[in-house]
């Protein structure tokens, strides 16, 4: 291999067969997943991580739900299997939040994703990658896979559910679908439905990813390193990144600053665009893309009240003690939908507000403010 192609990003940055299993444990559905959108899924392997022990009565079981680039690595270093730190270190282990000398955490990664759960870089039954024949999601298809995981570790009733963004819509699925098996529930900068402006907001990901050369209808994870759809994963990444902070935070950080020598009006960028290359540039090589659009198309998907008499009608079926958690400075998914599901699920009280410049990541950066919340509920 040439030293430009050791440089080069694979095809996929998702974890493949043969790849370290780090912390993951697995599970496989016995029977296919019968699909929302129809059809069904054969074949369904969940990767999760746990932390602590179940109680000899399985009372102490917490799941904790990942957003759409995160994956079953809540906590711990970087290493084999695991190109990248835990996305929420300081809340998970002794001491912490989710005391685990106290606590039975289980993170899956969600059906459809990359790290080691089906989705389109998965083998299919004959061997041959899913690719673009992957089929269509929904939050509640993977929720009912996340259930079969529950089933499997003996877990009845989950004594918490806490999710943010794409994991608080599961979270919230998990609770309006299952409210028996959800005691307590947190869920964090995330809506009861899609709205229009975030399905604006990701038609344009989905089109950048699509229109690359290297997309190949989804078919490509087979290609040489460079071949992959890296270009359009990359811009997808950068709008996403930019409703994830806020105009406050960007316009303090950076400002019109130049990064470093180079001049902006000489081929040069400024300091906020080589932010967004580098937070590009560190995606493509720890994701895929397919299932970027899977997972995207499933959070459009996202309406708690379709086929139930509406949210107000499926917010009042949740019977889990509730928190619900927004931050002051998210413009993706804004304090008004977080008021929403405060005012429609019985006995949560007011919405908390996450005190943040971070934007919509506040709900990953305010570790402290997240773990009171947290304790607010399980002391």
């Amino acid at each position: 291999m040439t030293p430009s192609a050791v440089s080069l990003p694979p095809a996929t940055g998702a974890w493949r067969e043969g790849d370290p299993p780090g912390r993951r444990q697995w599970h496989v559905q016995e029977e296919p997943l019968a699909l929302e959108a129809g059809g069904e899924l054969p074949g369904v392997r969940l990767a999760f991580e746990t932390w602590g022990r179940l109680a000899p009565d399985r009372s102490n079981a917490v799941l904790v739900l990942h957003a759409l680039t995160g994956d079953s690595h809540v906590s711990g270093a970087a290493g084999p299997g695991h190109p990248t730190p835990g996305w929420w270190n300081g809340l998970i282990g002794p001491g912490l939040a989710l005391d685990s000398d106290r606590w039975f955490v289980v993170a899956p990664n969600v059906l459809g994703g990359c790290q080691g759960s089906t989705g389109p870089s998965s083998p299919r039954p004959d061997g041959r990658t899913w690719g673009g024949s992957f089929p269509y999601l929904t939050q509640r298809d993977q929720v009912t896979a996340e259930a079969d995981v529950a089933d499997a570790l003996g877990i009845d009733r989950w004594a918490l559910v806490i999710g943010g963004s794409m994991g608080g819509m599961r979270a919230l699925e998990w609770a309006v679908s299952h409210p028996e098996r959800v005691a307590s529930l947190l869920l964090l900068a995330c809506p009861a439905a899609a709205g229009a402006e975030q399905i604006a907001y990701a038609n344009i990901q989905l089109h950048a990813i699509r229109s690359d050369p290297g997309w190949h209808g989804g078919d490509y994870h087979d290609a040489g390193p460079g071949n992959g759809p890296h270009t359009g994963l990359g811009l997808a990444r950068r709008l996403a990144h930019v409703t994830y902070r806020s105009e406050r935070e960007l316009q303090t950080r950076f400002g019109r600053t130049p990064q470093g020598a180079e001049d902006p009006w000489h081929g040069g960028r400024f300091q906020v665009e080589s932010y967004l290359d580098h937070h590009a540039a560190k995606l493509i090589r720890r994701f895929d893309a397919a299932s970027y659009v899977v997972l995207t198309e499933a959070m459009n998907s996202h309406d708690i009240g379709r086929g139930r008499g509406g949210v107000q009608t499926a917010l009042r079926r949740v019977t889990a003690d509730t928190l619900v958690a927004g931050v002051d400075s998210d413009r993706l998914y804004p304090l008004s939908q977080q008021a929403e599901l405060a005012n429609g699920i019985p006995g949560s009280g007011r919405v908390r507000v996450i005190e943040s410049p971070s934007g919509h990541d506040g709900f990953l950066n305010e570790t402290a403010q997240v773990s009171a919340l947290i304790s607010e509920l399980t002391d």
